[in-house]
């Protein structure tokens, strides 16, 4: 294997899946709107769009096995790795720039921490959340003890690099005998935490410590290689509306109200077992083997997931000063959730603009300067 980088041009993408990213992104924006004025946990209006992270990490397991598992003998790990941090690396460094840009300006009670963390500090961690180097909670500089205080949503990508670095070592070189097995142990994990655990839902994964962790490795572990196995079995569903039927279902999972209340946490866990374990593995598969015969929905789909990274990974920010401004001034609920559209308008121009005149850009500099072509 020649050690010198190697250019492998990008494979075709599935475009209903390139869609359905996009679709659970825009839910991920409206949950986190909503949660706004939602009192807790159990009085959600879009209860489950926490999902969305799960269905990210199948996702994301079935296209690194479609981009990656006949490639091994054209690459090294390293050649691997990088072409992953070129993939997502400067879209976290524009989502940790944009926090820190508005950090001063989340300043609430609800971020206590905000108005007496001195500027030296908010940059160093900014340049830390460059790295994605995760923060322990005694660099917390907003009260809500996140790894990536300046970008919650990076700590799945954290968990992604994880999840990267596991298949490029170990599990590229699995049967499909031993991935199943490892698939199967992942599933009783996330299981257990979530029928017998003490919240009935896979909520968190964005702190160093050990409760954290355990949810952010419940979350990660079953659903990445589920998608790699799904991807290497090839098991898809070929059916007319691929699109429009897996997007339906994404949304009614997102949107189904708790479960069970606070006396019966297990049957919330249930529901959310049966959708990351069945329903999202089927509807990966749906999407996989459906195709698009419109020339409008094929547009509409690569947008959706032209937009889908960008817009999760640099919408929080403006989350975050989203509910200052409601706490701040006490802004009723008609009034903010209008505020709340003006965020998921913006999110997604912002999400778009940071694609094409920054992460494409980026991208294809670093594409040229690290992976050479082959002669």
């Amino acid at each position: 294997m020649s050690k010198n980088p190697v250019y492998l041009p990008t494979k075709n993408h599935y475009e209903i899946l390139d869609g359905l990213r996009g679709v659970a992104a825009i839910m991920v924006v409206a949950f986190h709107v909503f949660e706004t004025f939602s009192g807790d946990r159990f009085h959600q209006i879009i209860n489950h769009g926490y999902l969305a992270v799960d269905f990210f990490f199948l996702l994301s397991g079935f296209v690194v096995a479609y981009a990656y598992d006949d490639r091994w003998g054209k690459m090294t790990q390293w050649d691997f790795y990088k072409r992953r941090l070129i993939r997502l690396q400067p879209m976290v460094i524009m989502g940790t720039l944009i926090g820190a840009v508005l950090f001063y300006f989340q300043a609430c009670g609800m971020f206590p921490l905000i108005s007496s963390t001195p500027v030296w500090k908010m940059l160093l961690v900014m340049i830390v959340g460059f790295t994605l180097i995760p923060l322990p909670t005694s660099m917390d500089i907003r009260g809500w003890q996140e790894m990536h205080p300046l970008d919650g949503p990076a700590w799945s990508l954290f968990f992604e690099y994880i999840a990267n670095i596991l298949y490029a070592l170990f599990v590229r070189k699995f049967s499909k005998t031993l991935l199943t097995i490892l698939v199967v142990l992942s599933a009783c994990f996330l299981i257990q935490y979530l029928v017998m655990g003490p919240n009935g839902d896979v909520i968190g994964g964005w702190s160093i410590d050990k409760t954290q962790l355990h949810i952010g490795f419940a979350r990660l572990l079953y659903p990445f290689f589920a998608g790699v196995l799904l991807m290497r079995v090839g098991k898809l569903i070929h059916i007319k509306g691929a699109f429009t039927i897996c997007s339906l279902l994404l949304v009614a999972i997102f949107m189904v109200p708790r479960i069970g209340g606070s006396g019966h946490l297990w049957m919330n866990g249930l529901y959310e077992s049966v959708c990351i374990i069945i329903f999202f593995p089927l509807i990966v598969s749906i999407g996989a083997g459906g195709s698009i015969t419109r020339k409008y929905a094929s547009k509409v789909c690569k947008f959706l997931g032209a937009i889908s990274y960008p817009l999760y990974i640099t919408h929080y920010p403006l989350i975050y000063l989203h509910l200052a401004w409601v706490k701040n001034y006490n802004v009723s609920t008609s009034t903010g959730l209008w505020g709340g559209v003006v965020v998921l308008i913006g999110s997604i121009v912002i999400a778009y603009a940071s694609l094409k005149l920054y992460d494409e850009p980026v991208r294809k500099w670093l594409t040229n300067r690290f992976l050479k072509k082959q002669s």
